[in-house]
């Protein structure tokens, strides 16, 4: 598991004034022009935690995950657990939370949300909706949240998974794993690294998740027509890539199809799945807790748990993050924007 870093009482109070002097100026952590200063505001941070998440950022630890812990979250202020993502008030209770977790962001890259996933949003919510406790979301409960690369369908997939806690009293599990030295023949990485494999859209992004969407009817259906085009059509691509000794990875099994034209291309794959399942770990985050995962190099889901839909469920708000936002430039609307269609 990766080392911890636990915030020191004048970092928080450090921080505290910089979350309240950004807040005193926006209305939404979905502004633009927040986001198109967000990486100067990350750099009056505390040095220690610009240092824990650059060092991060550039060594790429096998483990492949990065926490901060100890920010302090008042359960009384933040209010009840939302019934679903949907409910935004008009200000946001937990803006400043919000605002933190986009600044630490920062530090990795650049913060993105999807057309088609969560209405838009680039930082999401994460907790329990009645009526999707059996499904594959994180909106689901009841059912085992397969481990998975975040977005692993599309080429413009963050490089990072970051999530904040506001509070988990059930201490629900996020299952982890890393995919550093794991003991693969050399033909099994081979074929690892060529294009036998297919993975379709998952659920989070297909249009009966959709509620309202602020951007155009045209754009969007476009989009959604994007993602049933890769869902009936998925492109063969590779499942590792970059270097052999520590590969990057591109995973999300529930959603991916057995090759049918190479036997040994699927037992290779195979054996890369048993592999991961035996070294998923639980990490229960608690209110106050910050998360950050590679997305190239660590998988990440979540256990079962019966949802209380009573105001006091698992909270978390979640963001993606790309090193390299000019790759996406033919999805975005300008340069400045941060959603993908």
């Amino acid at each position: 598991m990766a080392s911890r870093l636990w915030l020191q009482q004048d970092e928080i109070e450090s921080i505290q004034h910089l979350v309240a002097e950004i807040t005193a100026d926006i209305e939404t952590v979905e502004e633009e022009t927040f986001h198109a200063n967000s990486a100067v505001y990350a750099q009056e941070l505390p040095r220690r935690v610009r240092k824990h998440l650059l060092d991060f950022k550039l060594e790429e630890p096998g483990e492949g995950l990065c926490l901060i812990s100890g920010y302090p979250v008042d359960q009384e202020r933040i209010g009840r657990t939302p019934a679903h993502w949907k409910n935004k008030p008009e200000r946001s209770a937990v803006l400043g939370e919000e605002v933190l977790l986009v600044l630490f962001g920062s530090l990795l890259g650049d913060c993105i949300g999807w057309s088609t996933q969560q209405d838009g949003y680039v930082v999401h919510d994460i907790l329990p909706i009645k009526g999707h406790e059996g499904e594959q979301l994180g909106s689901g409960s009841e059912q085992l949240l397969w481990w998975h690369t975040e977005d692993a369908f599309h080429p413009y997939r963050g490089d990072y998974l970051g999530m904040m806690c506001l509070r988990n009293p059930d201490g629900v599990a996020t299952t982890y794993a890393h995919l550093g030295g794991l003991p693969l023949a050399a033909e099994q990485v081979e074929l690892l690294f060529q294009p036998h494999y297919t993975i379709r859209p998952d659920e989070s992004h297909q249009p009966k998740n959709r509620a309202e969407a602020d951007t155009s009817e045209e754009r969007l259906a476009t989009a959604y027509e994007q993602i049933e085009q890769m869902n009936a059509r998925p492109d063969k691509i590779s499942v590792l890539s970059g270097h052999p000794g520590a590969p990057y990875a591109r995973l999300d099994p529930y959603f991916m199809d057995p090759v049918e034209d190479n036997a040994d291309a699927q037992a290779a794959f195979d054996a890369l799945v048993r592999l991961i399942d035996s070294r998923l770990e639980d990490l229960v985050l608690q209110a106050g807790d910050f998360c950050f995962i590679d997305n190239f190099k660590a998988v990440h889901g979540r256990k079962p748990f019966k949802a209380r839909f009573d105001g006091n469920d698992r909270w978390l708000k979640r963001i993606n993050v790309t090193r390299d936002l000019r790759k996406s430039r033919t999805a975005r609307e300008s340069a400045a924007s941060r959603v993908l269609h």
